[in-house]
């Protein structure tokens, strides 16, 4: 069966096209070759939006399938029903359009579906599936595309080699002696510095972004936030700051042509923390700071008191030209701190600029916060 869906709703780093999956190596009369199969999906979205989950385990005795606590799709156990084939299926309504990690529990232990897409969140290799209808403005369209490139840099702060990706945007290089903005932007806690990449799809919303005349032509960094120190493995995400100025930037900003005046750096969740530490340590350093599904409130882990920012909002708005939040409708703490710390912002004259949308803590929402940030950046 041809599949029709945008193949950004598929592609994933260890996740293929499920033309591709297909495709097996078969032995017969005349030797081995590859051979197409029809095997059912682990996920379909049905016609009337209803999403079916499918697990293959013969010998099991029970499969449920769940999503996380703190998204769209409840951690509510489904139980799933077995047929004469092996085949567990189980049919749920309601889940919103989106992206959504999930997992399986066969005879109550927790296992990777082979059949389903598959990324890396929450620590671990985990489920995924997209479910239409939440917008195109992440999809692979017929624009020009920029390049996405995985760099490596010796670190002084962690000395270790660490690697980032860097995103350039379309004519990169054939542009004279132009200079590029730069964003820094940061993953969550339980993802990797590919998560902007293949959840949140940074690269094609650039793409669009720019095709659209919407944002200007930059350089997307991504890192990794775990920043443990040479002599440890502890995680001291307090020492992102300091690798990110002594050993990311300096290696970047020496290899691409970057107009510093123009950084910004966001964030999601504990990308967002490490984006407030490190903004308003450097303030000025800095000029566009987007906070997504995060609060400006002091972190345990931080080695400075950085609210001390705010004190003087003179020098605050002459420094920084940006302070963005976004962050999902559904997350009640997140929403809760945020109106307190917007009204204290009112008080001492800080500006900023907050957008929300339905949704909870989950890409589906980060990816709208990099969107609307995106547009807010000067485009000249």
């Amino acid at each position: 069966m041809q599949n029709h869906r945008n193949e950004a709703l598929e592609s994933h780093g260890i996740f293929f096209d499920p033309v591709y999956l297909q495709m097996r190596l078969h032995k017969g009369p005349e030797g081995i070759g590859p051979r197409h199969f029809e095997e059912e999906p682990g996920v379909r979205v049905e016609e009337n939006g209803d999403v079916t989950f499918c697990f293959y385990a013969p010998e099991a005795k029970s499969v449920e399938v769940a999503g996380f606590g703190n998204s769209a799709m409840t951690n509510e156990h489904h139980p799933m029903k077995k047929d004469e084939n092996g085949y567990f299926r189980a049919t749920v309504p309601g889940i919103p359009p989106g992206f959504h990690y999930h997992e399986y529990f066969c005879d109550g232990m927790n296992v990777i579906n082979p059949q389903a897409p598959v990324g890396y969140g929450a620590h671990k290799a985990v489920n995924f599936f997209e479910k239409e209808g939440d917008g195109d403005f992440y999809f692979l369209k017929d624009v020009p595309h920029g390049e996405v490139r995985l760099e490596y840099f010796p670190s002084s702060v962690t000395g270790r080699t660490r690697a980032c990706y860097v995103y350039t945007p379309p004519g990169y290089g054939q542009e004279g002696d132009r200079k590029y903005p730069v964003l820094y932007l940061q993953h969550g806690g339980g993802e990797s510095e590919s998560g902007w990449l293949w959840q949140g799809k940074a690269n094609l919303i650039a793409d669009n972004l720019i095709a659209a005349g919407e944002c200007p032509k930059l350089l997307i960094v991504l890192n990794c936030l775990y920043c443990p120190g040479p002599e440890t493995e502890e995680f001291l995400a307090g020492d992102f700051d300091s690798m990110l100025l002594k050993d990311c930037m300096p290696y970047i900003e020496g290899k691409y042509t970057v107009e510093p005046g123009k950084r910004a750096m966001a964030g999601l969740s504990m990308g967002s923390y490490q984006t407030i530490m490190t903004t308003l340590n450097h303030l000025g350093m800095f000029p566009y700071i987007g906070i997504f599904s995060g609060t400006p409130q002091r972190r345990w882990y931080a080695k400075e008191d950085y609210m001390k920012a705010f004190e003087d909002s003179e020098a605050f708005r002459e420094r920084v030209k940006l302070l963005f939040f976004g962050y999902g409708e559904q997350e009640e703490r997140i929403v809760a701190a945020l109106e307190e710390q917007f009204g204290e912002f009112r008080d001492k004259g800080i500006p900023y600029t907050a957008y929300t949308c339905p949704g909870y803590h989950e890409w589906t929402v980060w990816r709208k916060c990099l969107r609307e940030f995106l547009k807010l950046l000067p485009k000249s």
